[in-house]
């Protein structure tokens, strides 16, 4: 069994994937996983969900379909660097594109399941964006992006992000992007596809979701 949970306190576990994750190399900086709590009783509101992140700024939030706070802990200082440069190129090229609109991993979207996840980067095309309500738009918008990408960082394992990337898709993301740069491999997801798993690659098409866009990660790697 590739994942298991190591009880902390009721209803608090650590999601470890031994085979997948297996123990850090001495010497090599490691981050805890992250924490499920399990709040499904509460039927959390995005108004509830929004005061306890606030409560909590020195950590990233999400919630699960299953009503699981997901609580993870600060990234290190080169995964944010790495974040941001696939952040800048894939805004850069929506502002020239202008088909759609580019958020950060500080952007929440409710997804049709009921998870409440935050993408390290995500684009969604501005036609559906500008059917949302200001209310939305300014709450975690009720709606999965188009495009999704997924920076795993030294906190994740392989198995949940893999899990994450499956809903994103079977909550309505036409593609996306999962890297991880400790292998340095991309996991491409599509609706209706097998994922597609790359190798060292220099360059990452988004066509046809992304026309015209190729992620440059020689520099992430």
């Amino acid at each position: 069994m590739a994942e298991s949970s190591i009880g902390l306190t009721q209803g608090l576990t650590q999601v470890v994937d031994k085979d997948v994750s297996p123990p850090p190399e001495p010497g090599v900086p490691h981050l805890p996983y992250p924490f499920l709590l399990d709040v499904s009783s509460l039927d959390l509101t995005d108004r509830q969900l929004e005061k306890i992140s606030a409560d909590n700024d020195n950590l990233q939030l999400e919630l699960t379909a299953k009503g699981e706070l997901v609580i993870m802990p600060p990234g290190f200082a080169f995964t944010g660097w790495q974040e941001t440069r696939l952040l800048l190129q894939v805004a850069n090229w929506s502002d020239q594109n202008g088909t759609g609109v580019t958020f950060n991993s500080a952007s929440g979207f409710r997804l049709l399941n009921g998870a409440v996840y935050a993408p390290d980067v995500s684009w969604v095309l501005r036609e559906r964006w500008d059917t949302l309500s200001e209310d939305e738009r300014k709450s975690f918008s009720p709606c999965c992006p188009d495009f999704v990408l997924e920076l795993r960082s030294p906190s994740d394992t392989l198995v949940s992000v893999q899990r994450k990337m499956e809903e994103y898709v079977e909550n309505g993301a036409r593609l996306g992007w999962l890297i991880d740069p400790s292998r340095k491999r991309v996991h491409i997801y599509r609706p209706g596809t097998p994922v597609e798993v790359l190798e060292d690659p220099a360059t990452v098409s988004g066509e046809p979701v992304l026309p015209g866009f190729a992620l440059n990660l020689q520099e992430i790697w």
